[in-house]
């Protein structure tokens, strides 16, 4: 079994984590630069963190997270946002691939102009791929710590809206979910068993 396979594998959504550990910012932004390696489409990368981990931003944002007790355990919340109007921003999120040359001048028009028809006029559309961009940006974050020997825990219960007014975040940031990373404290389940393969496969 691959390392890849065995992160998978045993990774479990934790809500106790060990309150006598911290995590460095040097850390922190380890774990941010691997969760940008997640995919999102024409490399829009229209996703923003913000890393909750001090003591007071932690009293922030419990009650946005009704109170659960976990925001404030783990060594660090992130907010995990997608962004709006990722049309505007691509260009500046695909120029160093231009530089780099992995894509030349007329892919980069392509990909911008495609952008802009897609999203500029359907703001439905752009928060689905800001719900889909933080997701994947999301899984990848919680891989990446498993990985480094911490836990995690994806959470949907919380104000979004709070959240976004306690933290100050852009009309264009979408708080799409918050994920607690720390080091684990007695109490966790293991990984709970997943419905069969051919309960959820359709071959076709």
């Amino acid at each position: 079994m691959s390392t890849a396979e065995q992160l998978i594998e045993s990774r479990i959504s934790a809500n106790h984590f060990d309150t006598s550990r911290r995590l460095a910012d040097g850390e922190i932004e380890a774990l941010i630069r691997l969760a940008t390696k997640a995919p999102s489409a024409v490399n829009l990368q229209n996703w923003k963190f913000v890393a909750v981990r001090s003591d007071a931003a932690k009293a922030r944002l419990l009650p946005h997270a009704y109170g659960q007790q976990k925001v404030a355990d783990a060594a660090v919340t992130f907010i995990v946002c997608g962004t709006l109007e990722p049309h505007l921003t691509l260009p500046r999120s695909l120029q160093p691939s231009l530089d780099a040359g992995l894509i030349d001048a007329a892919t980069f028009d392509g990909w911008v102009g495609a952008a802009r028809s897609m999203y500029q006029d359907n703001p439905a559309f752009q928060r689905d791929e800001a719900i889909r961009s933080a997701s994947l940006a999301a899984m990848t974050l919680m891989h990446a710590a498993q990985a480094r020997g911490l836990v995690s825990g994806p959470m949907i219960g919380f104000d979004p809206a709070g959240v976004a007014r306690e933290f100050g975040l852009a009309p264009t940031d979408v708080p799409a979910m918050l994920v607690t990373v720390g080091y684990a404290a007695p109490g966790n389940w293991p990984q709970k068993p997943r419905r069969p393969v051919a309960d959820v496969l359709v071959f076709a």
